[in-house]
């Protein structure tokens, strides 16, 4: 047996989208199961995002602290956003997420991973970038509103980040998937037998 992801789709019968917000909707779907029942499915639509380990020439990765509505707390992160715009290239979104939230632009970057955030409840697929030769953006800082006019940024080298995971510190699920993917790459066959930037994504087609 492969140990493989592979895409299926079981049929529909109906489908339904009770909410629809201003970023997210939520939908209702009849699925046919293996056995002929139908069952209900409720999930999350979401457009998708990007995150970045941003990792300097001292070893260490940008994280941001953040307020977390929905689960009351303030989490440390990496730079993410949204793929706002259907078909936006990725790489394109987490470089503007890096310098919009962080001031920073990178002249390296590498797919590090890439996941379904919650699969049982959500299509959010996220791709999880590794940024490396890091240096100050050009030009005047974005301007930030919101929950952002909040974030604090720091510089903390991988291993103490690794222990905040393990320890049960660090919670956010793209943050935790970082870190530990970018750990395995370092004590593995190393960064340059990642992807390409511009690797192929089936969860989230783009253009190049």
């Amino acid at each position: 047996m492969e140990i493989k992801d592979v895409a299926e789709s079981w049929r529909v019968v109906e489908s339904r989208t009770p909410f629809r917000g201003a970023k997210t909707s939520v939908a209702t779907d009849d699925v046919v199961m293996p056995d002929g029942s139908v069952a209900r499915r409720d999930y999350q639509v979401h457009p998708g995002s990007v995150c970045v380990v941003a990792l300097d020439e001292d070893g260490r990765v940008l994280v941001l602290r953040q307020y977390r509505h929905p689960v009351r707390h303030k989490l440390w992160e990496l730079p993410a956003g949204l793929l706002d715009v259907p078909g936006e290239n990725p790489l394109h979104a987490a470089q503007r997420e890096l310098y919009e939230e962080a001031h920073v632009k990178a002249e390296d970057w590498r797919v590090l991973v890439d996941i379904f955030a919650t699969p049982g409840g959500s299509d959010e697929a996220i791709r999880v970038f590794l940024a490396r030769g890091l240096s100050e953006a050009d030009g005047e800082r974005y301007e930030v509103s919101e929950e952002e006019a909040d974030m604090e940024a720091a510089r903390v080298p991988l291993p103490e980040l690794v222990r905040g995971v393990l320890a049960g510190e660090l919670h956010n699920a793209a943050f935790v998937t970082g870190v530990l993917a970018l750990s395995a790459a370092l004590a593995g066959e190393g960064i340059d037998a990642l992807r390409p930037a511009d690797a192929e994504w089936p969860a989230r087609p783009f253009q190049v």
